[in-house]
């Protein structure tokens, strides 16, 4: 039995992402989950009013650890370019050592569920590219780009590759690593 304040809340979160790392990807139930903590769904209700605030758990660790560390790179990184390669390496590591985040992050674990979950993954995915359009913006002034490069465009590009390769991690059961070819692809993508 949970003890301090929260730490059933936490148990629960955690169980709910451990069961969205099983490569089947099978769609989370409250009996399920109920079954695997070994309670009663009621008492699932009691931490959380609805499977959808569950779900709003794991998203607020999302942004909490991604948005952390992309402020870590940019106060630590001064160069604008090496700032955008260093997010995006952050952001398919976090799928790599996050594998059930990485369903939620593509939308996956989300289907069927409350559609403000996913307009919440889709917000935090415009907040990703407006920080990579601020970062490729310092790279131009830098002259680390082209001036003329069109960040927009950019961003935009880097953000669907990311995204691509959390599908096929998720997709692919959690086998096709998304770091895997990184360094020869951030080489195209950034053109260095």
């Amino acid at each position: 039995m949970a003890s301090k304040p929260g730490e059933r809340k936490f148990q629960i979160l955690q169980t709910v992402a451990q069961m969205l790392e099983q490569p089947k990807g099978e769609k989370i139930t409250t009996a399920a989950l109920a079954a695997r903590l070994e309670l009663s769904e009621a008492a699932l209700y009691r931490h959380f009013a609805s499977k959808a605030q569950m779900f709003e758990g794991l998203i607020e660790f999302i942004e909490q650890s991604v948005f952390g560390l992309i402020n870590k790179i940019t106060q630590e990184e001064k160069s604008g370019l090496r700032q955008v390669e260093a997010i995006v390496s952050m952001l398919l590591g976090f799928a790599q050592k996050n594998r059930g985040m990485s369903r939620v992050l593509i939308g996956d674990a989300l289907v069927n569920e409350d559609e403000r979950l996913q307009q919440r993954i889709n917000q935090l995915l415009d907040r990703i590219e407006a920080t990579l359009k601020q970062s490729l913006r310092m790279a131009a002034t830098q002259g680390e780009m082209g001036a003329a490069v069109d960040v927009g465009a950019h961003a935009n590009l880097l953000v669907c590759y990311v995204i691509g390769r959390w599908q096929q991690f998720a997709k692919s059961g959690f086998t096709r690593d998304p770091l895997a070819q990184w360094p020869a692809q951030s080489a195209i993508l950034l053109g260095k």
